[in-house]
């Protein structure tokens, strides 16, 4: 058991933040969970030993270190605007969630301004990975906050780098996503355009896995494109698309041309407005929309 001063909070107990707290109360660490519109998640973290705290407010007034694993900034800054007038000076809020940098260091500065920490500690893999307590997590905050809040995220991440101060984090996360949402985009095209020219989706997989090419994400993304796995990666294409947008709007501040990031956001777009909007829509999901869009049933 974990040996702590830190009492946690936890915001956002969906497909990945579930998985996530169920570790950091199994760990040993004192968590209270907020109602949310799913009791499922709720009602099994209570049965492993978390308190349900009866609002945000109450929540805030008990812990030290509140974790976000939520949609993105909107929800973010909605959730912290709640919680603002029970925290504590001192305590520390983590943003897991896939954030716009501008967004997360304007809400640090807010914090700051009533002594409360604020660090930005995205993720990447899968709820799988969430559950299994081996996620990736790249944290943006000063190195006394990383301290504290590093031992809390290692009961859920097995990879953790400190990439520096408040945003980075989410930088980072954006730039991982590009590349991640990059191939969703790349494989779906190539997908289409191999079935146009006659060669089925299995006899494209026995040349790209075992070589060079393959990777883990190629086999999540392949786990529905060639067997049909509707949630070999369940992360939905509204928030893929909801990333890319935040990655070109970080690139027009950089003053950076996105003729790839475009590209890639653009093809989620086309998912987006097609009807790829839901819920249990995914990722892997695209080339069906990019396959249709070049007349491929």
């Amino acid at each position: 058991m974990t040996q702590t001063n830190e009492k946690i909070g936890f915001i956002g107990i969906g497909l990945m933040g579930h998985g996530m707290a169920k570790n950091i109360v199994e760990k040993g660490f004192p968590l209270t969970v907020v109602a949310h519109r799913n009791r499922g998640p709720v009602e099994d973290l209570v049965s492993r030993g978390a308190i349900e705290a009866a609002s945000m407010e109450e929540m805030a007034r008990d812990c030290t270190i509140i974790f976000l694993c939520l949609t993105g900034s909107p929800e973010v800054a909605a959730a912290i605007a709640a919680l603002k007038c029970g925290l504590q000076a001192g305590s520390v809020i983590v943003d897991c969630s896939t954030s716009d940098p501008t967004v997360t260091q304007r809400l640090a500065v807010e914090l700051a301004a009533v002594g409360v920490h604020f660090a930005d500690a995205p993720l990447s893999r899968t709820p799988k990975e969430a559950w299994a307590g081996t996620l990736d997590c790249m944290i943006g905050a000063k190195a006394d906050i990383f301290a504290r809040v590093q031992p809390v995220i290692a009961t859920w991440a097995a990879k953790i780098v400190h990439i520096g101060g408040v945003g980075d984090g989410h930088r980072m996360k954006l730039l991982n996503n590009f590349l991640s949402l990059g191939y969703a985009a790349l494989y779906s095209e190539a997908l289409a355009l191999s079935r146009k020219v006659g060669i089925p989706v299995a006899e494209f997989d026995k040349v790209i896995r075992g070589g060079r090419m393959d990777c883990g994400f190629y086999q999540t993304f392949m786990g529905y494109a060639l067997e049909g796995d509707r949630e070999a990666h369940k992360f939905s294409l509204s928030n893929a698309y909801k990333d890319m947008r935040y990655v070109e709007s970080m690139a027009n501040a950089a003053t950076v041309t996105t003729t790839m990031a475009s590209a890639v956001k653009n093809s989620f777009a086309v998912a987006m407005a097609n009807g790829g909007n839901g819920a249990a829509d995914y990722v892997p999901h695209l080339s069906d929309f990019i396959a249709r869009a070049n007349g491929i049933e």
